[in-house]
């Protein structure tokens, strides 16, 4: 960077964007660098080339699932155990390697205000890690259901997610059957005692989380009827019984599906099978609290915590008027004077400020970091909220002293190979220092503590 950014050109690249790097090129129309972004946006970048489907890691899980099985005897508990645990290892593995791959993809991308909006969209639909197949799937998820959406359709994006195995396995859906289904009425012919019935989580959270939001306009036996028509979206190929060669995917077991009509908020649909709840997701990607829920959310991350009503109402109505084209929501979201202030009001949450750090910091691989660990010192494990509703976007999730002690540690351990010198530094990362800030960093002890005192001061902390 030849020249420090100047107040557009910073907001563009630290609150759009993922962090000024030194070597970066400050945009000459920020605005006009944002938009242009949409046009080289990669779905697949070199990042993830080592990557595989959610498909073929299933199939592989599955085998390895069924030779740990078969080289424990049956009567021997130790050996079983022992297979388990080799299985887990194996998963966590892979989710490592899956977390590496996501922010090698953050630290090297042309495009970061395309990867934020991918990371803001994997929020939204959060799925944890903490189950088996959600460890290993997480990073496909976010992959297969949101990168390739992320610039077309909300309803596209919702159908893909919720068609996911990982979000399917999340939510508890792959063996959720009607009272009615045909599965349940032939455990009744059998005398079977196996457990038949509904699971409500993912309807509930579709409703809640991912297009509504919270009390809008829907009761609990909206949910109910929801989950009846959501009964039989399944998933083949993973832990289910498996059907021939069948591949590891959605699949709608007819046997599982309550039939008949189901009413929600209202409307009658008639539709069967797989279709019907279809038809409600339709009905739901296109509903004006969806619209503001999305708005909300939208103009929380980019704003403020409490962002202005105006703005929200003005990315509402791009939505509603667009039908949900998120392209066109994007740049009425740029358009925003809102979010152009030059006072940076939002806090960093610990992925964001390690990103902004590596970033930052000219650290262009992480071949030999454990990053998966570090983020799960820093409170914000990749792919493991607390809750379906994702990681908190708020300054008063994030900003408690502890916290602050553990990225002080952290930064500590960035900084310490590295030969840089932080007055050098600051003004190509961070144009809007303060004279505090540039004082504390000048008056280090080292050039390495100077760093680290950079990457950890209030100014640096947010966006």
């Amino acid at each position: 960077m030849a020249t420090p950014p100047n107040a557009d050109q910073a907001i563009a690249l630290n609150r759009f964007g993922l962090g000024a790097r030194a070597d970066d090129t400050a945009p000459a129309d920020p605005r006009q660098w944002l938009l242009s972004q949409m046009d080289h946006y990669e779905m697949a970048p070199a990042a993830f080339a080592s990557a595989d489907t959610s498909a073929k890691i299933a199939s592989q899980y599955r085998e390895d699932r069924a030779d740990l099985k078969a080289d424990a005897k049956d009567d021997d508990a130790d050996a079983k155990a022992a297979a388990m645990k080799a299985l887990r290892q194996k998963g966590q593995e892979l989710y490592r390697a899956e977390v590496a791959m996501r922010v090698a993809s953050a630290l090297t991308t042309p495009t970061p205000f395309l990867e934020r909006l991918v990371y803001f969209w994997s929020n939204h639909f959060a799925v944890s890690a903490d189950k088996p197949q959600v460890t290993i799937l997480a990073g496909a998820f976010e992959r297969e259901a949101i990168r390739p959406h992320v610039l077309g359709r909300f309803e596209d994006m919702l159908m893909a997610v919720e068609r996911h195995p990982a979000m399917l396995f999340f939510l508890d859906q792959v063996r959720s059957a009607g009272p009615n289904s045909k599965l349940a009425d032939r455990v009744e012919r059998n005398g079977n005692k196996r457990k038949i019935g509904i699971n409500e989580n993912l309807a509930r959270e579709i409703m809640e989380l991912h297009t509504l939001g919270v009390r809008t306009g829907y009761t609990q036996g909206d949910v109910t009827q929801f989950a009846l028509a959501l009964s039989g979206w399944s998933i083949g190929g993973l832990n289910v019984k498996t059907e021939g060669d069948e591949t590891a995917g959605f699949k709608f077991r007819p046997p599982l599906h309550e039939p008949g009509p189901k009413t929600i908020i209202g409307k009658t649909y008639q539709q069967q099978g797989e279709g019907q709840a279809r038809a409600v997701l339709h009905d739901l990607a296109s509903s004006n609290a969806t619209a503001l829920h999305l708005a909300t959310k939208l103009a929380r991350h980019f704003i403020a915590d409490d962002p202005p009503d105006e703005a929200v109402a003005a990315l509402q109505a791009a939505f509603v008027s667009s039908r949900g084209d998120l392209p066109t929501v994007y740049h009425t979201l740029i358009d925003l004077k809102a979010a152009w202030t030059p006072q940076q009001v939002k806090f960093k949450t610990p992925w964001e400020w390690t990103v902004s750090a590596l970033r930052g910091l000219g650290i262009t691989t992480v071949a030999d970091m454990p990053v998966a660990p570090m983020l799960n010192q820093l409170g914000q494990p990749v792919w493991r909220p607390r809750s379906p509703a994702g990681y908190d976007d708020i300054a008063a999730s994030w900003a408690a002293p502890d916290a602050l002690v553990r990225r002080v540690e952290v930064a500590q351990r960035l900084t310490r190979k590295l030969d840089l010198d932080p007055r050098q530094l600051a003004p190509r990362i961070l144009p809007d220092i303060s004279n505090m800030t540039s004082t504390e960093v000048g008056r280090a002890e080292s050039l390495r503590t100077g760093l680290a005192l950079l990457i950890v001061s209030p100014d640096f902390q947010r966006r």
